[in-house]
């Protein structure tokens, strides 16, 4: 699929959606009380903003990131009208990643383009944090996208960011009772560590 079928897809999608309906991945939202008090934070492939509007919420200085002109309109008319300090940007972070070492905190949801990983750890500054949550290859409940280049195999989240330190990883695969838990997805929360300068 082309960049502007891309574009074509989530427009379609987004058109008339509401962020205020927006919700933030589990991997964030379970875990928000590990964001720090202060500093930047970037959505990628942001969507309505579910991510970013927490983040912001907590008193980060956050961007969001996506294709979608309908999109981002959407929530730069959001963010401003509760106070947030917020602002979405028609980007794509596969050709246009971001710079060294600017954010302090990144996360992304239900979206993955390997090719990018680098960039994102890379992006984070010293003690920066990754938030992470895609769905993998065995998924027990279905849901997800139906291409496998875009699903996780196993362990293979950790192993993109093996050059962080882990804080938080779940993978629950078809272990137990697959009627409970967190199932068809992968969340990863990690650190960029202090003494690891980015070349």
């Amino acid at each position: 699929m082309s960049r502007r079928d891309l574009v074509d897809k989530w427009n379609s999608r987004y058109q008339g959606a509401d962020p205020d309906r927006a919700q933030a991945a589990e991997v964030l939202a379970w875990y928000m009380y590990l964001l720090p008090g202060s500093g930047t934070a970037l959505d990628v492939a942001s969507g309505l903003g579910g991510n970013a509007i927490l983040m912001a919420g907590h008193g980060l200085d956050t961007e969001a990131w996506d294709l979608s002109d309908q999109a981002v309109a959407a929530l730069n008319r959001f963010a401003p009208n509760h106070y947030l300090p917020l602002r979405a940007v028609c980007r794509d972070v596969v050709s246009k990643p971001p710079d060294l070492e600017c954010f302090d905190v990144i996360a992304c949801s239900r979206f993955l383009d390997r090719s990018v990983c680098p960039a994102l750890s890379a992006a984070l500054r010293p003690g920066g944090l990754l938030f992470y949550q895609t769905f993998t290859r065995l998924r027990v409940h279905g849901g997800g996208p139906g291409n496998p280049d875009y699903l996780l195999g196993d362990g293979e989240l950790q192993r993109l960011f093996a050059d962080l330190q882990p804080v938080v990883y779940m993978e629950l695969r078809d272990l137990g009772d697959i009627t409970q838990g967190f199932r068809d997805q992968a969340m990863l929360i990690a650190r960029k560590p202090w003494d690891v300068a980015t070349p």
